[in-house]
């Protein structure tokens, strides 16, 4: 089940909030709980296995740290690595064996068969969940939580179960045990929502559909204008998709009384890739520099330049079970290493301005084409053509073909909504939070607007993946 789905927008979300908030309080953490499993089972019934023993794992490590401490032994650190193992040792299972049994096959000559394994949705946003727990309670960062079925509703709770934000503990334990949703805090949540889908059905679904038709296309078959259409869709596409997933997961869980943080701040505004990596995805990058990149070292032990290719490489390998997103990852470690020599050296990118924007834009780009396609060899092949160093010989249509009055107003749409305009807005009529009458008529008349042009391309378009989805 997906947000924009009319099962969950007509049926799953209404029914859900009714009995929500008709039962008494005591009761609804439990009632999420069972809706969020029953959401999460929608689309994978038999999959359900994996969150279920991704819970016990995690509840049970975190009782068995809670022992050690309050004995006083020196078990804690063995306990606490266990745990760590245990996750990732699930997630590597569904996620990297055959990845990893394939590469040895290709490396050793054998031909070990590989086992096929469907990867669950989510198994990668559950899981760091799962492992900031158990770390965060070795650090006696958070207190254990006795309670199972808290805990459950921490891990499974619907809105940020399968593509994010990666919601820690730390941040939502009292919001689990004591939570007070005003009219304001559910009106916000309901207009967030809306904008968030109107990010993916109007803007992510349009231009998505034109960079499948483009990347489908064999290196014969493609010329280099059309390629860079089919970047720049892709571009938006991607960031549409998934931060507008990610504002329909913050509104949904503001509807219930929960507050999650921010997950993306107008990344395509960035002078710089280390810029870009604090604006892009930041419960993710936020999470590999508190339990990846400080405990290597960080800045201060070791060598930092390792650290950073390190840290790069595991995202590109979190993103997906292929080289290609290997790649993508070690790409933007690399100009981060770049950009921290020349600032080490006095000089920083950023002073450049609009140069130094039209850098970090062209390496981003680069990066989707090695993550969008299917495989690293396809996208050495588009990157030639997008560069003009490989020439088409088969090309069936013109850039013109793919550049429809549609696709060029929803382009224009989307460098409009990826810059802060609505700062601008803000500071105009007020935040969301405003209690004006002239505000909230003016939020609510264009979240109204949204929804309903929403709704019209939800029901004459059958396209509405959600590319998050596969991580």
């Amino acid at each position: 089940m997906v947000f924009s789905s009319s099962i969950f927008l007509f049926c799953f979300l209404p029914v859900l909030l009714l009995v929500y908030y008709l039962i008494k309080e005591s009761y609804r953490n439990g009632l999420l709980l069972i809706a969020s499993l029953a959401f999460y089972a929608w689309g994978e019934p038999k999959f359900v296995f994996v969150i279920i023993l991704s819970i016990l794992i995690n509840y049970g490590f975190g009782l068995l740290l809670h022992l050690s401490k309050k004995k006083g032994n020196r078990a804690s650190r063995f306990i606490m690595l266990m745990g760590v193992a245990a996750n990732c040792g699930l997630l590597f299972y569904f996620k990297y064996f055959d990845f990893f049994l394939s590469s040895f096959n290709s490396i050793s000559g054998f031909e070990i068969p590989l086992k096929n394994i469907i990867l669950p949705i989510g198994i990668s946003f559950f899981t760091f969940q799962g492992l900031s727990y158990v770390i965060d309670l070795y650090l006696n960062k958070v207190e254990v939580q006795k309670n199972l079925l808290k805990f459950a509703l921490f891990k499974a709770f619907f809105p940020q179960l399968i593509a994010g934000p990666i919601v820690r503990y730390v941040d939502v334990h009292d919001q689990i045990d004591s939570r007070l949703t005003t009219v304001d805090d559910f009106a916000y949540g309901v207009r967030r929502f809306i904008m968030g889908l109107g990010k993916k059905v109007i803007i992510a679904n349009t231009l998505g559909q034109v960079a499948d038709n483009i990347f489908s296309l064999s290196a014969d078959q493609n010329t280099s204008a059309i390629a860079w259409v089919g970047a720049i869709c892709y571009t938006f596409q991607i960031y549409f998709d998934f931060s507008g997933y990610s504002d329909m997961a913050i509104g949904l869980a503001r509807m219930f009384g929960f507050k999650f943080k921010e997950n993306f701040d107008y990344p395509y505004v960035s002078k710089s890739v280390t810029e870009f990596w604090r604006r892009w995805h930041i419960s993710l990058s936020s999470w590999f520099r508190d339990y990846l990149y400080i405990p290597l070292g960080g800045n201060r032990r070791g060598n930092v330049y390792f650290n950073l290719l390190i840290v790069f490489f595991v995202t590109g390998l979190w993103h997906g079970a292929a080289w290609n997103f290997v790649i993508w990852g070690l790409w933007h470690g690399l100009f981060l290493i770049v950009e921290r020599i020349l600032k080490n050296k006095g000089f920083d990118i950023r002073s450049l301005k609009i140069a130094s924007w039209f850098y970090t834009t062209l390496i981003v780009i680069i990066g989707w084409v090695l993550f969008r396609a299917s495989n690293l060899t396809q996208a050495i092949n588009y990157l030639k053509v997008m560069f003009g160093f490989s020439n088409s010989t088969n090309a069936a249509f013109s850039v013109g073909y793919y550049l429809s009055p549609t696709v060029i107003t929803t382009l224009v749409l989307a460098v409009i909504a990826s810059i802060p305009i609505s700062k601008y807005f803000k500071k105009t009529i007020g935040d969301f939070g405003d209690h004006s009458i002239f505000s909230m008529i003016i939020q609510n008349m264009y979240a109204i607007i949204i929804l309903i042009i929403s709704m019209m391309f939800l029901a004459t378009s059958t396209y509405n993946p959600f590319i998050y989805f596969r991580f």
